[in-house]
């Protein structure tokens, strides 16, 4: 409820901020006339009245994209229509959470709704993974289950994730800084999320996407982290110590592996502690490469300068360290896997390594041939970085471009950026499959992958120029089938004729990393 008057008429004119009526329940189509925002400005300007703190939530189910308003009139505002009693309804939240993170701050967050724990519509697991991506993103934490009344009390188990110190902590953390999306595996079925703690720590959470419970491992790099000096592992209850690289713990069907790292160095920083010597060999394993590429560069440090020019050998491949020198850079090839291994002979013996990967290449989807259904569409100058897109992409609509790979590049699965646009909101659909998602395959000389994007919209959809259909989100995904010299390239929803969503994300562009 809200104020549709003056500020001395508290108590006497409320009604819902979503209807354009003087009372009664909100439009049933989602469109009201004019941006509730005003009327929450009332609200605000009368609570700034009263001598007494106040914790002021707004909620207009996200229609209005409050997380461009919010922030300078409430404390929290709801970001998606109502959270239902399935657990669907949390990968369709966190699909609408995606592109708002950013906007969360100290005295100002996201709220995805209440919490289902101890309804007993979730599995533990499941419970597990709605409580802690709520705490992360620094929602609020409503319990909304009869911990005990006179028919009901809650289950063991789901009262001890209620009660879990350590996630509370995180939810409540004096950095107030929101976890974000960082990467999706859609066919492999998991996700991370991550964002800083206070006291340079970092939480990070892995959610098992599949219905089966597995083993899965986290590449610390894809969260910006090379070793961790602490890894608590919550809901396994485990504490590791001088993990470097990656991470595997098993996880529950819809479960998470929820961690705490506390101590960590850069990722693609590896000290002489990561490293065996033999002799003059010095050997580093559990090098991580994001992608298959000759174009990384090596920066080695070594323990002196030698007086003489001398000859290191980098993986069997001699290079001079000019005299007087302790620094030396090298070209570097390496694998798309978190096990590639660094070989190193010197007279001196090295400090520390750093891997810098190789910079991506952008092709935006100007100069891509359209196939079928498929529309090229002008974006009044967003769909940054291009201007326009490609959409209705489908079974029967594509585009596609021939790449031809750089000089330097080698055949393998190369990292991509694929830019989309995606604003297809579950409203109405909410309550039943709707996920907040949309579909597109990438095919490189035939080899097919999917990806599932979450929404990019960062625009209200009732009035802004696009309506959310313009605003651009970076999806990261490796893409197999590359080769040297020329590649074809198709974008696409191939499988929409299976029943994952018909059309697909629109397409801006995509970048590779070779």
């Amino acid at each position: 409820m809200c104020m549709t008057g003056e500020p001395a008429q508290i108590g006497s004119l409320y009604d819902n901020c979503y209807s354009d009526a003087a009372a009664g329940y909100p439009d049933a189509d989602y469109t009201p006339a004019v941006s509730p925002s005003g009327r929450y400005a009332n609200m605000t300007a009368a609570l700034a009245s009263l001598s007494r703190p106040i914790l002021f939530q707004i909620c207009d189910w996200g229609v209005d994209f409050p997380s461009a308003w919010a922030p300078a009139l409430g404390n929290t505002w709801r970001i998606t229509n109502d959270i239902i009693p399935a657990y669907r309804t949390v990968p369709r939240i966190l699909n609408q959470a995606a592109p708002q993170t950013d906007f969360a701050g100290p005295g100002h967050w996201l709220d995805l709704d209440m919490l289902e724990v101890g309804n007993n519509v979730f599995t533990v697991p499941e419970e597990q993974t709605h409580f802690s991506l709520w705490a992360i993103l620094k929602s609020p934490l409503v319990i909304g289950a009869a911990l005990k009344d006179t028919y009901t009390s809650i289950a063991a188990a789901s009262l001890a994730t209620l009660m879990n110190e350590d996630v509370i902590g995180y939810n409540q953390d004096s950095l107030g800084v929101a976890a974000s999306f960082r990467r999706r595996w859609t066919e492999d079925g998991y996700e991370v999320w991550a964002g800083p703690l206070s006291g340079n720590r970092t939480v990070v959470a892995l959610i098992n996407l599949d219905d089966t419970a597995r083993e899965l491992t986290l590449n610390f790099p894809d969260v910006g982290v090379q070793k961790v000096a602490t890894v608590k592992d919550i809901w396994n209850n485990i504490t590791s110590t001088n993990v470097l690289t990656s991470y595997t713990a098993p996880v529950e069907a819809h479960g998470t592996l929820l961690l705490e790292f506390i101590g960590t160095t850069t990722a693609g920083s590896y000290s002489s502690n990561d490293s065996k010597t033999s002799g003059q060999t010095t050997t580093f394993n559990k090098v991580y490469g994001s992608t298959t590429s000759n174009n990384y560069t090596a920066t080695i440090h070594f323990a002196s300068a030698m007086e003489a020019s001398s000859t290191v050998d980098i993986n069997n491949n001699p290079y001079t360290l000019p005299a007087g020198s302790s620094v030396l850079t090298a070209a570097l090839s390496l694998s798309a896997t978190n096990n590639n291994t660094i070989t190193i002979t010197s007279p001196t013996t090295p400090l520390s390594l750093t891997l810098t990967p190789p910079n991506s290449t952008f092709y935006p989807s100007t100069p891509f041939s359209l196939i079928g259904t498929s529309t090229f569409t002008s974006c009044s100058g967003l769909c940054a970085p291009v201007g326009s897109k490609i959409g209705y992409l489908s079974p029967t609509g594509s585009a596609s471009l021939n790449i031809t790979s750089p000089s330097t590049s080698i055949q393998g699965a190369k990292l991509a950026q694929i830019y989309f646009c995606n604003n297809d909101i579950a409203d109405s659909t909410s309550w039943t499959d709707g996920t907040n998602t949309r579909n597109m395959t990438i095919s490189v000389n035939g080899e097919v992958t999917r990806i599932e994007t979450p929404l990019s919209g960062r625009s209200s959809e009732l009035f802004s120029v696009g309506d959310g259909w313009f605003d651009t989100g970076v999806f990261k995904v490796l893409l197999e089938g590359w080769k040297e010299g020329g590649n074809v390239v198709e974008v696409g929803n191939v499988y929409g004729s299976e029943g994952i969503v018909s059309y697909g994300a629109d397409f801006v562009g995509m970048g590779v990393f070779w």
